[in-house]
């Protein structure tokens, strides 16, 4: 079936008025999100929804007319999921921005979806709670688009990642109509589990208008923050990995390798770090914080490094602040192809030792940081010019192998976007990604759903 272009235009402006954009500046920026990528043309429309009847509307536009949708929240995505081409609606949620809810004794909240990650974790602070997700991006990224992108972030070594915080979402479907998936309640195992399914969906399912998502009690006691070097990257996830089996379950732990490090420092005016140095970065809170944070110390000397421990709470946002650093720090340097691949704990050293293999073999400088504590890495790839160049291709595909051939993954928590949709039945095989098309036939029947993403 053909797009009417000018037709469907029509219908949407007269169902949501000047909550419809063709800008060219706004469709521009539509084209790209943090991957670094951009699609190949500009969308058609941008639907600046600021309540879920304005997604309903523009949903059942785009059914009628099986006009392709790309969900957007605050673009700050690093798989392109976010990121629309030719002829396809952006149905943007990032002015939905309403906390409608914090429930202290129940401990919940309930957001609307372009409400930004750390203004609901300061917003649930005043009750004594927190919101546990912390992507380095949270200070920018949108609940919405972590909720649809599934993503992790520095603390879910100790408190989990997106997935376990969401307990109900509000979605509108492909054909415009809204469900609600999920519970108020800490358990609920009534019928197959959407709201799981929905998490990680990348926008390929429907459109999350509302979430009810879990808070935590604010740790009592101190916050104890080790900032230690140690001489190589590999003995530094070596110890990363010691930490954790050790039984110790640090609130953070980070690792920078070399690379990484000199381009944060120099990013952020520092003095240069010690050269081949590999950052370590350990975060406990709770009544035995120091206690653990000492432990944690003790393992990193074994491994050659060492150390300094802190409880004061501005010595460790400084710390925090370099980690955080990393993504601004590469794009001072050019285009950014970033990588995020997993791999089981105990294979953290092996994967480091790969990346430096990798990086001789193709020429490819190759700056990376680690959740260590989840054996989660985000090798990035800085080129000049329009197009990745092939050596960072081949690159960043015998990272892809190396990683699957540990026991990993593909992706931790960036998601499959379109960046890693080549990928998919490399890691799932050709009769699971069938599987999955199916599921998603079910929700969206005409495809319309951003189908240039995942699937």
């Amino acid at each position: 079936m053909s797009i009417d272009r000018s037709t469907a235009l029509a219908e949407l402006r007269a169902a949501l008025g000047s909550a419809v954009s063709t800008d060219p500046a706004e469709l521009d920026a539509a084209r790209a999100d943090k991957s670094g990528q951009r699609s190949a043309a500009a969308p058609l429309a941008i639907v600046h929804a600021e309540t879920a009847e304005h997604v309903v509307a523009a949903l059942r536009v785009a059914t009628a007319h099986c006009l392709p949708v790309v969900p957007r929240g605050a673009g700050t995505g690093l798989a392109g999921a976010a990121m629309a081409g030719g002829d396809r609606l952006v149905v943007s949620t990032a002015r939905m921005t309403r906390i409608l809810e914090i429930d202290a004794a129940d401990q919940v909240a309930v957001v609307e979806p372009g409400v930004i990650v750390a203004e609901l974790d300061a917003a649930a602070r005043e009750h004594g709670l927190f919101y546990a997700p912390d992507p380095a991006s949270r200070a920018w990224a949108s609940i919405g688009g972590t909720i649809a992108t599934g993503a992790g972030g520095l603390m879910c070594v100790k408190y989990g990642v997106t997935r376990e915080a969401v307990l109900a979402l509000d979605v509108v479907l492909a054909d415009g109509g809204r469900e609600r998936f999920g519970h108020r309640t800490v358990k609920g195992v009534t019928g197959l589990d959407l709201t799981a399914l929905m998490v990680g969906s990348e926008g390929t399912l429907g459109v999350i208008v509302g979430a009810t998502v879990r808070l935590t009690p604010v740790p009592s006691g101190d916050v104890a923050t080790l900032g230690a070097v140690l001489p190589s990257v590999v003995e530094a996830a070596a110890a990363a990995s010691a930490i954790m089996a050790s039984g110790l379950r640090p609130s953070a732990l980070e690792l920078i390798n070399p690379l990484a490090l000199a381009a944060i420092h120099d990013h952020l005016g520092l003095a240069a770090p010690v050269t081949g140095g590999t950052h370590l970065l350990v975060q406990c809170d709770g009544m035995l914080a120091r206690d653990d944070a000492e432990r944690a110390l003790a393992i990193i000397r074994d491994h050659g490094g060492d150390g300094a421990l802190t409880l004061d709470a501005g010595e460790a946002e400084q710390l925090l602040a370099v980690r955080r650093a990393f993504h601004p720090a590469m794009e001072a340097r050019g285009q950014v192809l970033i990588e995020d691949v997993a791999v089981p704990r105990s294979r953290l050293a092996d994967m480091f030792a790969a990346i430096e293999r990798i990086s001789a073999e193709f020429g490819v400088e190759i700056p990376t940081v680690a959740h260590a504590g989840d054996g989660n890495l985000h090798p990035n790839f800085v080129y000049t010019g329009d197009t990745v160049p092939a050596a960072v291709w081949d690159a960043a595909h015998a990272v892809f192998r190396e990683a699957l051939a540990l026991g990993g993954t593909l992706t931790g928590e960036h998601g499959v976007g379109v960046l890693k949709k080549r990928h998919l039945a490399t890691e799932l095989g050709d009769s699971q990604v069938a599987l999955q098309r199916r599921v998603k036939a079910a929700f969206d029947p005409l495809g319309i759903m951003n189908p240039d993403a995942v699937l």
